[in-house]
C-alpha cells in the first residue's frame, strides 16, 4: 500500500484482508462501518460517497492499531469505547456487557405495551444503562430507576444517562439483598436481563465474549441456572403494583423453567416472544392482572 496516496477504499480493503480469517464478511462490514464512524464521523452513505477521499497517515496508523486489537478478538465496541443501542450511542467498557440486538427487541416490546401516561420503571442489572436509558428517552413522562451490584457499571451507566440527557435514578445493590430497592416504592414495570448462560454453554460462546466481557454478568452454574429469575420474581411480588408487568430476557433453553417460576408467584397473562432468529429470548407477565397498567 502506498501510504502517501491511501484513500478510503484502500482502508476498506486493508480491514477486509487483515480480518478475513477471523470474522465473517457481514461482521467485517459492520466493524468497518464502526471504524469509519469512530475515526471520521462517517455514516454508511459517507463511506460510499468518499470512497476515493485521501486518508492521512495518522488515520491509517489508528486503523492499523485497531486491527491489531481486533486480531486478539477484542470486540470493536470495547476498542472504540461505545456501541449503538436503540439509536443511542452508549459508552461501554469491559466492566459491562456490550448491548445486543435481542435486548433492543425487549425494549421495543416494553415501549409498545407501555401505553400513555407516566410510569415507574425499574431496570435490574443495568450494566451500561442501555435498557433504562432507551426506556427513559422513549417514555419521557416515566420515572426510571436502574440498579446494579457493580459500582463501576453504575458509574458508567450514569455517564451514559448524562450523555443522553435523561434523568435516571441509580442504585448500587445486590439483587439478593435488595433493601434499598424494596424501600424505593412501587413500580409499574420491572425489567431485567440477568446472567443466564450456563457454564456448560461456554463451549458455544464466542471467544471474544469469553476473553473480554464480564463473566459475572453472563454465566450461571448449571445446577442453579435460574437463580436470578427466582430472586427477581420474588422481589417483583413486593414492589410491583397489582397489574404491573415483569419483563425478562431469557436463555432460549430455560423459558419453560422461567414460565413456571412466574406462575408459582401469582403472575399471569404470561407471554413468550421469539427474537429475530426465531428463539424464545423474552418473556412478559403481569402481577395479579388488574391495576395501573
Amino acid at each position: 500500500m502506498n501510504r502517501e496516496n491511501t484513500v478510503v477504499n484502500d482502508v476498506i480493503k486493508l480491514i477486509s484482508n487483515e480480518l478475513k480469517d477471523l470474522y465473517p464478511p457481514g461482521e467485517i462490514r459492520g466493524i468497518t462501518e464502526l471504524i469509519f464512524e469512530h475515526l471520521l464521523g462517517y455514516s454508511k452513505t459517507d463511506i460510499l460517497i468518499n470512497n476515493n477521499t485521501k486518508i492521512s497517515n495518522s488515520l491509517l496508523f489508528q486503523t492499523e492499531e485497531i486491527i491489531k486489537q481486533l486480531k486478539t478478538c477484542k470486540p470493536i465496541q470495547y476498542i472504540i469505547g461505545n456501541a449503538w443501542f436503540y439509536d443511542l450511542k452508549i459508552e461501554v467498557s469491559p466492566d459491562v456487557l456490550i448491548p445486543r440486538q435481542e435486548t433492543e427487541e425487549l425494549v421495543r416490546w416494553i415501549i409498545d405495551e407501555a401505553g400513555p401516561g407516566p410510569l415507574k420503571i425499574l431496570d435490574i442489572g443495568t450494566g451500561s444503562g442501555c435498557i433504562a436509558i432507551a426506556l427513559s428517552v422513549n417514555l419521557p413522562d416515566s420515572k426510571v430507576t436502574a440498579s446494579d451490584i457493580s459500582e463501576k457499571a453504575i458509574s458508567l451507566a450514569a455517564r451514559n444517562a448524562g450523555r443522553c440527557a435523561t434523568d435516571i435514578e441509580f442504585i448500587t445493590e445486590d439483587i439478593f439483598i435488595p433493601d434499598i430497592i424494596v424501600k424505593s416504592g412501587k413500580y409499574d414495570i420491572l425489567v431485567s436481563n440477568p446472567p443466564y448462560i450456563t457454564e456448560s454453554e461456554k463451549l458455544l460462546t464466542d471467544k471474544n465474549v469469553l476473553l473480554y466481557e464480564p463473566m459475572s454478568a453472563l454465566f450461571v452454574p448449571d445446577h442453579n441456572a435460574i437463580v436470578y429469575y427466582e430472586a427477581i420474581t420474588m422481589l417483583a411480588r413486593e414492589i410491583l403494583y397489582p397489574g404491573g408487568r415483569l419483563f425478562f430476557e431469557i436463555n432460549e433453553n430455560k423459558y419453560e423453567a422461567v414460565e413456571q417460576i412466574l406462575k408459582r408467584n401469582m403472575f399471569s397473562n404470561i407471554k413468550l416472544r421469539k427474537d429475530i432468529n426465531g428463539k424464545y429470548r423474552m418473556i412478559r407477565a403481569a402481577y395479579r392482572e388488574q391495576g395501573k397498567l
